[in-house]
C-alpha cells in the first residue's frame, strides 16, 4: 500500500487539494523537522523547549512541534528549492494559494490522524504568514537570513 492508497480518505474527503500539495506539505514538515532537531542537537538543550518524549506501543519517539509559520516557510523552501522560478504556477495547480491553504492540508492530516496537533496549535497559525506572489513569483527578491530559526530559500 502506497502513501496515495494511506491519504484516499483524506484527498476524497476534501478535493481541493492535489496528491502532490499533500507531498509537499509533509515533505516541508520533515525539512522544518530536520532543521530544528539539529538546532536542538547544536545548543545540547534538554530544557522543556526541546523534544518531548512520547509512548507508541512501548517504545518512545521524539515529538517535535512545529509552528504553522514555520511550516509555511519551510513549504516555500522547498517548493523554491525543487521547483525554481515554476514553484508558483505549479503549487497554484495542486491547488495551494494561500499560506491558509498550507494550514487546511496540515488540519486534514490532524483529522486523519497522520499528524498531531499541540493544545497551543490553532488553524490561524496559517492564515497570512505571507504572500505567494511576493515570496515565489517571478519578481520575488531573494531573502537575507536574519534570524538562523527561520529557514531561508537555500536551508534543506
Amino acid at each position: 500500500m502506497g502513501l496515495k492508497d494511506d491519504l484516499a480518505g483524506v484527498l476524497a474527503r476534501d478535493a481541493r487539494y492535489e496528491f502532490e500539495a499533500y507531498i509537499l506539505v509533509l515533505q516541508g514538515f520533515e525539512l522544518v523537522r530536520r532543521a530544528h532537531k539539529r538546532q536542538l542537537k547544536k545548543r545540547k538543550e534538554a530544557s522543556a523547549a526541546g523534544p518531548v518524549r512520547k509512548r507508541t506501543g512501548g517504545k518512545s519517539k521524539d515529538v517535535v512541534h512545529i509552528p504553522g509559520q514555520k511550516l509555511c516557510l519551510g513549504v516555500k523552501s522547498l517548493a523554491l528549492k525543487q521547483y525554481g522560478d515554476l514553484a508558483l504556477p505549479m503549487i497554484r495547480q495542486w491547488g495551494l494559494h494561500t499560506t491558509s491553504d498550507i494550514g487546511s492540508i496540515v488540519y486534514n492530516l490532524i483529522a486523519s490522524g497522520d499528524l498531531e496537533a499541540s493544545p497551543h496549535d490553532k488553524r490561524s497559525d496559517f492564515d497570512n504568514v505571507y504572500d505567494f506572489e511576493e515570496m515565489m513569483g517571478p519578481h520575488r527578491k531573494p531573502k537575507v537570513r536574519s534570524n538562523k530559526n527561520e529557514l531561508g530559500p537555500h536551508e534543506g
